[in-house]
């Protein structure tokens, strides 16, 4: 058994991924129902990274802020300024595609049970009221703002007490973050399960009615992955950017896509974090906090399915009305994760602007839950690749830090 482990050990774990994926493809395709039979391995995956996630945050934040001294800076400000001019220039570019190519939907009737946010206000209350949230509460709901709310008051109250009180909680940190880097080993059957599950189930039949919308929503999604972070990233770095922006999709996005989930990827994240060496005062916090206000996929998502709403109802859209719709989809981005169902029911929300009915919003909502199989996928993956991604451009931009990313 040792030699049969050694001899796994030795393929990379993005080679054993790649296997997985391959294997549960043709599982799919020409074995279905031991398809579904595998769909066990992705659930306990996903359901292992979830449930490790919240204690993690917990523990690593409470042992960061504890340890950290007076006067340190650890460049949270970039990173929130990264976060939020990320999420914006996505907005932006997610208008002026849907400007060129403007598409239209056949609507379809979908989501009546769903109860979208009234207005921004709505979700800002929701995201503040989060902050506030029961510890305990927290923890069990994964409600990551409260989580980090908690594990900031509760380091900064530690930051006086003895330093072996430090020290336990450096240790509970340590055997967590060594639990994640366990699950993370069986990422390949776990992806295999994912990627069986989902073509066997979900097939492609149902996406080629909206192959247009999948384009524009894929396409503006992988120009910011592409283009507009590493652009963001040099300007911070003066430096080429690609090797870490391939190092984070790589080694993030992948994982992010098949588990369509940011709260799975943040023990992923943070996993890459310190194998980039960056500094734990920072991503224990930034990493978390990305999961929650970085959504660049998600400010996509509501920008072109609300304008794909506009241009079905022969609505015009004027410059400043875009510009206004670019500022709402950047702060409902950010406070997606406190409503249920993410990025698609704030599209009620944005089409509230253009005077369309709730109706007819919900029907859109309907048509995001069609396409969501590749939408959310790829949405998530850019998602989380750029919380790394900026909280690794932030941290080496401050120390001037130049070692090879490959």
């Amino acid at each position: 058994m040792n030699r049969f482990v050694k001899s796994i050990n030795k393929v990379s774990l993005i080679q054993q991924i790649i296997i997985g994926l391959i294997i549960g493809i043709l599982t799919a395709l020409y074995v279905p129902d031991v398809a579904n039979e595998l769909a066990l391995l992705g659930v306990l995956f996903v359901g292992a990274l979830k449930g490790i996630a919240p204690i993690l945050v917990f523990f690593l934040v409470i042992a960061a802020i504890s340890k950290h001294r007076s006067g340190q800076k650890t460049g949270m400000g970039s990173v929130i300024t990264l976060y939020l001019l990320g999420t914006f220039l996505s907005a932006v570019l997610a208008v002026i595609v849907s400007f060129f190519f403007p598409t239209t939907l056949h609507l379809v009737a979908g989501a009546a049970d769903a109860a979208p946010p009234q207005g921004i206000a709505e979700v800002m209350t929701t995201l503040l009221k989060n902050v506030v949230d029961n510890p305990v509460k927290a923890l069990m709901s994964a409600n990551y703002i409260g989580i980090l709310a908690w594990a900031l008051i509760l380091g900064g109250a530690l930051r006086h007490a003895p330093m072996n009180a430090k020290e336990v909680m450096e240790s509970f940190a340590q055997a967590i973050t060594t639990v994640v880097g366990w699950i993370i080993r069986f990422a390949p059957l776990g992806i295999m399960g994912l990627v069986a599950e989902s073509i066997a189930t979900n097939g492609i039949e149902a996406l080629i009615g909206y192959f247009q919308l999948l384009v524009l929503l894929l396409g503006s999604m992988i120009f910011v992955a592409l283009v507009i972070n590493p652009i963001l990233s040099f300007v911070y770095l003066r430096r080429n950017p690609y090797p870490l922006v391939f190092k984070c999709l790589r080694e993030s996005a992948i994982y992010a896509f098949f588990t369509r989930s940011s709260a799975a990827n943040i023990p992923v994240n943070l996993d890459l974090a310190k194998r980039l060496k960056l500094n734990p005062d920072m991503y224990s916090v930034s990493i978390p906090l990305g999961a929650t206000i970085n959504m660049g996929g998600a400010a996509i998502t509501i920008t072109i399915m609300t304008l794909a709403a506009a241009h079905t109802l022969g609505i015009v859209v004027d410059i400043p009305t875009a510009i206004l719709l670019s500022i709402i989809a950047t702060i409902g981005a950010c406070g997606a994760s406190g409503v249920a169902g993410g990025s698609l029911l704030l599209i009620p929300l944005a089409c509230s602007l253009f005077g369309i009915s709730n109706d007819v919003a919900m029907q859109v909502v309907g048509v995001g839950f069609i396409i969501g199989v590749l939408q959310d996928s790829t949405e998530t993956a850019l998602n989380s690749s750029t919380d790394i991604l900026f909280t690794a451009t932030a941290d080496y931009a401050k120390r001037g830090y130049h070692e090879d990313w490959n």
